[in-house]
């Protein structure tokens, strides 16, 4: 059974940079995709930041450019996320997610991040 384990998050001040992980245990296949996501109380779900394995092509939302670092070990199927200059916006449940070749998705449990001003 495949499981995605996040580690990182928590209550953190304004302009902290915590670092999330989140590695894939189990038989996950290869994976096309991974990338990070994050639901605000009364949002919606929204990307944070995407990386495709093939060719390394990175995608940020607008609102993380210049402040938040995806980053992989495909070798070991985990996923980084270094978040600098965090801001009380950034308060969220963040969730990794990895997408396989077959068009599988697989979710982390998601881990709260709080930012106090």
């Amino acid at each position: 059974q495949v499981q995605l384990v996040e580690s990182g998050g928590g209550l953190l001040q304004a302009g902290g940079s915590p670092r999330h992980c989140c590695a894939a245990s189990g038989s996950i296949g290869n994976i096309r995709r991974m990338g990070w996501y994050r639901q605000a109380p009364g949002k919606q779900r929204e990307s944070v930041a995407t990386i495709v394995n093939d060719g390394g092509s990175i995608n940020y939302a607008d609102f993380v450019k210049c402040r938040f670092t995806i980053s992989r070990n495909y070798a070991n199927n985990t996923v980084y996320l270094q978040m600098n200059s965090l801001k009380p916006e950034d308060t969220a449940v963040y969730y990794c997610n990895f997408l396989t070749f077959w068009s599988r998705t697989y979710w982390g449990q998601g881990t709260q991040v709080t930012v106090s001003s």
